[in-house]
């Protein structure tokens, strides 16, 4: 399951850079994969819809692998200061799904 921001984010920006996957933006911001652009009116490749936000930072379901691979938990979640940074309900994933991704996009060079 990816992790997805909630509306409580106060956009203060900790977990972008975190992020091993680059799967976080700011709000309004564009996102690419696979050397195509991606806008609030594109769906994802994976077909998700519903995770872009144009007022606080969000997270890419298609990008985001909860760290797995890297780390043993989100990143963007533990250092959150309010707690935003929770699983997803509507991207679940189990880990060897997560980790299928996460190789596809170090194939990507991310």
């Amino acid at each position: 399951m990816s992790i997805v921001i909630t509306s409580e984010c106060i956009n203060c920006g900790a977990c972008e850079p975190e992020c091993p996957n680059t799967a976080i933006y700011e709000g309004g911001a564009t996102w690419s994969l696979a050397g195509k652009d991606y806008t609030e009116n594109d769906e994802a490749p994976s077909g998700a819809k519903g995770y872009f936000s144009n007022e606080f930072f969000y997270i890419v379901p298609d990008k985001c692998t909860e760290c797995k691979g890297f780390h043993d938990e989100p990143q963007c979640a533990a250092v959150c200061p309010v707690d935003c940074c929770v699983p997803d309900p509507n991207h679940i994933e189990n880990e060897e799904q997560l980790l299928a991704k996460k190789e596809y996009l170090d194939g990507l060079g991310r």
